[in-house]
């Protein structure tokens, strides 16, 4: 896997990605999780609430949403929401990855913090399949589900933020590393290109 991630660490193939990715996130933002909000009545979808929800938010959100909000959340925001976690987990991956290599650091142990965001993937992913059950088999929705449903969407949130506080410190220390570098350099060339005396 690590041999795999250095071989595609190309910055035209993860911007390219990163593109990708913002668009799906853009079209769930704007258009597919504000359509099936307008059926529940402005309620948060389950997508929405990383510090969790009970079994009751989960089944008054679904009486809210009625027969046609229900199909709206399952047939038009999570096909986009099954794209997704693949693409967030591989492009900010590779993002992170990126700037280890640029800080050199792609042989140390904080080079596998890049599998954060595949981690988030994969629980946004179980996250998935419980709304998927939880739709389907409305009213006879399990306690269980919604509660293991609750566990994988904390789950996606805590990695999620996590990563995206280590993705602003690495940009820092890059930064950091690139003024330094440039300080250097300068120092060096004005030590060698310094004023010659005159006789």
């Amino acid at each position: 896997m690590k041999k795999l991630i250095k071989r595609n660490l190309r910055g035209k193939k993860i911007l390219i990605l990163f593109i990708l990715t913002s668009i799906v996130y853009a079209v769930m933002l704007t258009i597919t999780i504000p359509k099936v909000m307008k059926f529940a009545g402005g309620m948060k979808l389950l997508d929405l609430l990383p510090t969790g929800y009970t079994a009751e938010y989960t089944n008054s959100l679904l009486t809210a949403l009625g027969s046609e909000g229900r199909n709206a959340y399952l047939f038009q925001q999570i096909p986009l929401d099954l794209i997704y976690p693949c693409l967030f987990g591989v492009t900010y991956c590779l993002i992170f990855a990126f700037i280890i290599k640029k800080l050199g650091k792609e042989d140390s142990f904080l080079f596998y913090l890049c599998f954060i965001p595949v981690f988030a993937g994969l629980f946004d992913y179980l996250e998935n399949i419980g709304i998927i059950i939880m739709l389907t088999s409305y009213p006879d929705n399990s306690t269980e589900i919604s509660q293991m449903t609750n566990v994988f969407s904390i789950s996606k949130s805590a990695l999620t933020t996590t990563y995206f506080i280590l993705l602003l410190f690495t940009l820092l220390a890059l930064l950091t590393k690139y003024i330094v570098t440039k300080n250097r350099k300068k120092r060096t060339a004005n030590r060698v290109d310094g004023p010659t005396s005159k006789y």
